[in-house]
């Protein structure tokens, strides 16, 4: 039986104008719940990530920068939220989310966060949404405490994840792999280990083709004994900053290949949910709730 982490704070009051993509926060666990794929006492309650911890991914002056709210207004331009002292928890609690649904990934199988995936987020600035990089915390973190040796991170969302990218440019004990958008946000990307750059409107067969190729041949070569797996559903061809032209059975048949091809070579997974900004948010919903439907198929 696998954990999820979940807090208040994922689904803090912001402005209305932000209030749309924080919906699924709320609504996702409350609908795993509701469908029985989960019970209450799989949701954990993160606290907040200690600084010292969050020092081993990103940079001393811009953490001092967050905690004292004192970001330049092109700075909090680039982040696309209003910045506060509750933004700022918000996203130290989602970090240590990522990293406790790693540790129960590690003794399950896998583990989830009900949000994270801030791929965004470099080690000295945050862009799009994000401020701490919450998967890079937690992959330094297993390393740190020498739990893993190698760790894969899968990028799914439709935007590269340049700030994971930069981050572990020269961490070989880190693979990045992401496939996303070729001309979707960022304009200027970084360079991941590997980058699969997608079309307008692929299609799910040669998504679904490409991600099961390239995935395969990565566990083979460089043996990960963890992933972290971003899987943003904002590949759907309704998604309003997606440009990708897959269904929620293609949605969902991605997430079955990751899923499976961890369960099959026994590498734990801790999974975040990434992006979704379809304009009905039942779409958004429905594609969550399908990754977690395949956990309990493949890991239960």
């Amino acid at each position: 039986m696998f954990k999820v982490a979940w807090h208040s704070l994922y689904c803090h009051p912001l402005p209305l104008q932000h209030r749309f993509p924080m919906e699924k926060y709320n609504l996702l666990p409350q609908q795993l719940q509701h469908e029985g794929i989960i019970h209450a006492n799989q949701l954990i309650n993160p606290s907040k990530v200690n600084d010292d911890i969050i020092l081993w991914t990103h940079a001393p002056e811009y953490l001092n920068k967050l905690n004292q709210l004192s970001l330049s207004s092109s700075e909090i331009r680039s982040t696309g939220f209003p910045l506060s002292e509750t933004l700022i928890e918000r996203e130290k609690v989602i970090a240590q989310g990522t990293i406790d649904a790693a540790l129960y990934a590690l003794k399950d199988g896998i583990g989830f966060n009900c949000a994270g995936g801030t791929h965004h987020a470099f080690t000295n600035k945050g862009e799009g949404f994000c401020l701490l990089n919450d998967m890079a915390i937690a992959a330094n973190y297993l390393l740190k405490m020498s739990l893993v040796e190698q760790i894969l991170v899968v990028d799914l969302d439709v935007h590269q994840g340049n700030g994971t990218a930069q981050i572990f440019a020269n961490q070989p004990k880190v693979f990045t792999f992401s496939m996303h958008g070729k001309k979707n946000y960022p304009l200027r990307k970084e360079q991941s280990d590997l980058d699969i750059e997608l079309e307008d409107f692929t299609n799910d067969d040669n998504y679904l083709s490409l991600l099961e190729e390239h995935l395969n041949k990565l566990v083979a070569s460089i043996k990960p004994n963890f992933i972290f797996y971003q899987a943003g559903v904002d590949v759907l061809a309704e998604d309003k900053l997606g440009r990708l032209s897959l269904t929620i059975e293609g949605c969902k048949a991605r997430d079955k290949i990751v899923l499976a091809i961890c369960k099959k070579n026994h590498i734990p997974l801790a999974v975040t949910m990434g992006g979704g900004y379809s304009p009905n948010i039942n779409t958004i919903i429905t594609a969550h709730t399908n990754t977690f439907r395949l956990a309990n198929d493949i890991f239960c």
